[in-house]
């Protein structure tokens, strides 16, 4: 990983590391996070049915996007909650505020699955 002096690789290899840390932030998100995985499930069912439903790519764009945006907030909550679990899990006001925050930032995105999906599809049915 780093040289002799702590300095990261740069270039190509730098961005292959990165992309190998990601890749283990999402393995360890699948492993360990049960509301990850049906977030997942539920993008692996809902993405197909956008670019099927979507009119053109702006629309397809939006409905995906939305979709990737709970999967985003979602690794951001757990990263939250991991942090906040290695610390003990003795009860903290603070601890239980942050991991509340969190929450509420993935409930706002699927209220924007909703808001994104509803507002292009509910004009095809009435």
């Amino acid at each position: 990983m780093a040289d002799q002096f702590g300095h990261l690789p740069r270039g190509p290899r730098r961005m292959l590391m990165a992309l190998r840390w990601s890749w283990q932030g999402l393995c360890a998100a699948w492993l360990h996070e049960s509301s990850f995985r049906l977030e997942v499930c539920l993008f692996a069912v809902l993405a197909p049915l956008a670019l099927w439903l979507g009119q053109g790519p702006v629309q397809q764009a939006l409905m995906i996007g939305s979709l990737l945006l709970v999967l985003a907030v979602e690794l951001l909550n757990s990263a939250i909650e991991a942090v906040i679990e290695r610390y003990g899990p003795e009860h903290h006001e603070l601890a239980g505020r942050a991991k509340d925050m969190g929450s509420a930032a993935v409930l706002l995105m699927l209220a924007n699955v909703l808001l994104c999906w509803g507002l292009i599809l509910l004009p095809r049915l009435l």
